[in-house]
């Protein structure tokens, strides 16, 4: 039998300690199924036939079939593994089994220090590095891009649906609020991904959730604070109260909050389950918003739009929808939980993603 420890998926197997670990936490299996989980690990990607797991697990003791296939059954179900579609444990059927996750042997690792999933499914906090950080940061950012780039062809077809006045086109419309979407979408998804990217650092996964607020609270009014001072120097007047420090915050928190409920399942994380999980924190946050006061990018664009008489953009369509006149509170529901939920799933989807390609890992669905 292999000495040292393994670590894969969630799982650190230590045969020296005798015990399988899953988060810290004891696996309940015994010794004779433990013995055939250490054969199998210490072989990942080879065969291991019927023989020998006779010769190594029971000793040249004489088992029916039926003891192997009951002792791999309870293997799958210790692990979440299915038969039909494998995670860990393939069945080569007449010859044996092959386990067919990846495996990382850590040595002499100390015993009973399990290793720790970061935030959004980040590597191990004790082998945590800046590159990691910035891999995952960078790749959540783009994913909030992705985010405001399909709310911003939303906002753009309706603001090119208007009437407009002589010399603005609609082309024109739909490229500038494209461009103010794509952009504020990046500025707080930077903000939001890198805090959660951040809590890698931490040993706890928690941490996401603070992470994420602190980086949308900084970007949040740092934001505010010059897009009000820009107006104020360039127009001589504020347009008021635009999205800005607690809005970022609430919605940080709740992405930082989707990454940590993602990183509490298997590993590697479901990308669908991981996205699930963000975009529906983020739509609650984005619901929350408006009913407290605050405003995303569609009440943000609708005050700008009001403040200055000349300004052809509108957004009354929306409105239009929900038997409004105008961009009234339920457009502002609405539309701030689908931004919520459009931001949170792409930040944290693309974060899964970066995270798979650091392991070296297949991006489809297990």
């Amino acid at each position: 039998m292999a000495s040292g420890s393994f670590r894969f998926d969630r799982f650190v197997l230590d045969p020296g300690d005798r015990q399988l670990r899953s988060g810290g936490e004891p696996v309940e299996l015994n010794a004779r199924y433990l013995d055939a989980l250490t054969l199998l690990v210490s072989e990942a990607g080879r065969l291991v036939s019927k023989e020998r797991f006779n010769d190594e697990v029971w000793r040249g003791v004489p088992v029916t079939d039926e003891a192997l296939t009951q002792c791999i059954k309870t293997l799958r179900r210790q692990l979440g593994d299915e038969a039909g579609r494998p995670r860990f444990i393939e069945t080569v059927p007449k010859h044996g089994y092959r386990f067919i996750a990846p495996v990382e042997r850590i040595g002499d690792a100390p015993r009973g220090v399990a290793a720790e999933t970061g935030a959004a499914g980040a590597p191990a906090a004790r082998r945590y590095d800046s590159r990691q950080f910035l891999l995952l940061g960078g790749a959540g950012t783009i994913g909030a891009g992705l985010a405001g780039l399909i709310g911003g062809l939303c906002y753009g077809f309706v603001g090119a649906s208007q009437p407009l006045g002589p010399g603005m086109g609609a082309a024109s419309v739909l490229l500038v609020l494209l461009w103010l979407t794509i952009a504020a979408a990046l500025m707080g998804g930077a903000g939001v991904s890198f805090g959660i990217a951040a809590a890698g650092f931490a040993r706890s996964p928690h941490w996401s959730i603070v992470g994420g607020a602190l980086g949308g609270l900084a970007v949040g009014g740092a934001v505010k604070l010059l897009g009000l001072d820009a107006f104020n120097l360039l127009l001589g007047r504020s347009p008021g109260d635009i999205t800005g420090a607690g809005e970022g915050a609430l919605l940080g928190a709740a992405v930082g909050l989707g990454a940590w409920l993602a990183s509490r399942g298997t590993d590697p994380v479901s990308l669908r389950r991981a996205s699930a999980a963000a975009a529906l924190a983020g739509a609650a946050a984005g619901l929350a918003i408006p009913l407290l006061g605050g405003r995303l990018m569609g009440g943000s664009l609708d005050l700008l739009a009001r403040s200055f008489p000349g300004s052809q953009l509108r957004l009354d369509e929306i409105g239009r929808l929900f038997g409004e006149d105008g961009f009234g509170p339920v457009s502002r529901i609405v539309t701030g939980a689908m931004e919520g939920m459009l931001f949170g799933g792409c930040v944290v989807g693309a974060m899964v993603l970066a995270r798979r390609s650091l392991n070296g890992q297949s991006w489809r669905e297990h």
